[in-house]
């Protein structure tokens, strides 16, 4: 297996509320890592994870219409941190794109509100797409949702019926030739559609 030589988090984000906050404060039990939390005059706040290398990062949450909000970017190299970061950055639906930086590759996650969305591998020639979410179940639910064929038949059939009022009216053969041509279009298109 592959030795991770860093993480690395570009425009990470997280939004906590103030219940949030205080259970973020306390979301710390690896007991290699120790945190700071300092609180500043305007209500923001200031969390420092530390192992026991002395690795250390600083997290600003700014006091932002009622929520924390903190937004950087930084590395990590040492596994304790990773994985507390990691662990708080899942549980509190961070967003953001994260880089496991190997020898030789990197993997790229990109987390949109604490799940992965997608996952890509970049060696130095190449590019891997390794996972890649998909809404199945939103695009069924929008697909089953969608009416625009029964609008269409709906439409076709209100066309058919004034055509046919039309005809029976006329007593021009040239008109009643016309009349029969878009009969049969709009018969076609019925066609199609229903099936």
């Amino acid at each position: 297996m592959a030795q991770r030589l860093a993480t690395e988090y570009v425009n990470a984000s997280l939004r906590l509320s103030e219940a949030q906050m205080s259970q973020f404060v306390h979301k710390v039990y690896d007991p290699h890592v120790r945190q700071r939390v300092k609180v500043l005059e305007n209500g923001s706040h200031e969390v420092v994870l530390e192992d026991d290398g002395g690795e250390e990062v600083c997290l600003p949450f700014d006091r932002r219409d009622g929520y924390y909000v903190c937004e950087l970017s930084f590395r990590l190299e040492q596994p304790h941190l990773t994985n507390v970061m990691r662990l708080l950055f899942s549980a509190f639906k961070g967003s953001g794109l994260v880089t496991r930086v190997y020898s030789g590759f990197m993997m790229m996650y990109y987390y949109q509100e604490g799940r992965v969305r997608k996952i890509v591998e970049y060696s130095r020639d190449s590019y891997k797409l390794v996972f890649e979410h998909k809404d199945t179940a939103g695009r069924l639910q929008r697909l089953y949702h969608n009416n625009d064929v029964e609008q269409e038949i709906s439409g076709i059939q209100e066309s058919i019926n004034a055509l046919l009022d039309s005809r029976f009216v006329t007593n021009d053969p040239v008109v009643v030739n016309q009349i029969d041509d878009q009969l049969r279009e709009h018969s076609r298109r019925l066609f199609v559609l229903e099936a």
